[in-house]
């Protein structure tokens, strides 16, 4: 094959992108470039030569926003992008990113920057489809779980327990998370995560909640059926959950939904 035939393809270019949630919040930067100079992006660009996503994530954001951190992959979006009025593929590598309270200092690239709450951000004024992809897929995944509301819950389940929102938007990223909202408010979760053993596909129920303030209204079982629901969908064959003895209320509900005792001594190790 020659050169000039290698040329025509539109083989996509690998680019990545960061999302950095702050609070409910995502961090955002106008363009002080072409194309799309004057636009709202999310910080990131494209791959060198050789380079693994996750390294080109890593030098992006020191390039740009002079912080470090270690990129949780999300997924890959296809699009387009723009060099000199000519059009090519990309593939978009998007990462899950926490700088924590580094200081952000642009390196030109950008003119300026802004934490905007998820919810509320504008999809169709962000640069790059690819982008804007991966915005939407954010916003479906993340937003609805602030932060404090989820630790009170957590608190109520186990008072030693710590929750940060980083934990958070992982576990969504690694399971399935079902929330029950009462007036706009927060009152109950669970997650569930399928994990494949030697023997069978099976998945975990945990961090199953119900506020205090609004048990005995059935929310607990509402959550529970529909973690069942997600675990049929994907073909789980047996699902497994823990439950303090002490949680009286908690043990009949699971019983009363099919789960069985399993005489299995369950030990834990921390590390």
């Amino acid at each position: 094959m020659s050169e000039c035939e290698s040329c025509k393809f539109n083989n996509p270019k690998g680019t990545v992108t960061a999302l950095i949630i702050r609070d409910g919040e995502l961090l955002i930067l106008k363009r002080n470039q072409e194309p799309h100079r004057g636009s709202w992006d999310l910080p990131g660009g494209y791959m060198q030569a050789f380079e693994e996503p996750e390294q080109a994530m890593r030098r992006e954001l020191k390039e740009e926003l002079g912080v470090t951190a270690l990129p949780i992959p999300v997924r890959a979006f296809p699009g387009e992008a723009e060099w000199k009025g000519q059009k090519h593929a990309v593939l978009n590598h998007v990462f899950l990113v926490d700088i924590g309270e580094q200081v952000i200092s642009l390196d030109g690239e950008n003119s300026d920057y802004r934490f905007t709450p998820l919810a509320d951000i504008d999809v169709t004024k962000v640069a790059f489809d690819s982008n804007r992809a991966a915005l939407e897929f954010a916003k479906r995944k993340f937003s609805g779980f602030p932060a404090e509301p989820v630790k009170q819950l957590v608190w109520q389940l186990d008072p030693s327990g710590t929750v940060n929102e980083q934990s958070v938007y992982r576990a969504i990223l690694n399971g399935h998370v079902v929330k029950a909202e009462r007036n706009g408010e927060l009152v109950g979760m669970g997650w569930i995560f399928v994990r494949q053993t030697l023997l069978r596909k099976q998945a975990v129920i945990e961090d199953m909640i119900v506020d205090e303030r609004c048990r005995g209204r059935g929310i607990g079982r509402e959550i529970l059926q529909e973690l069942i629901r997600w675990a049929k969908k994907a073909g789980v064959e047996v699902i497994e959950l823990t439950s303090g003895s002490h949680r009286v209320v908690a043990n009949q509900l699971y019983k009363s939904a099919g789960f069985k005792l399993h005489p299995t001594n369950h030990y834990l190790l921390k590390l």
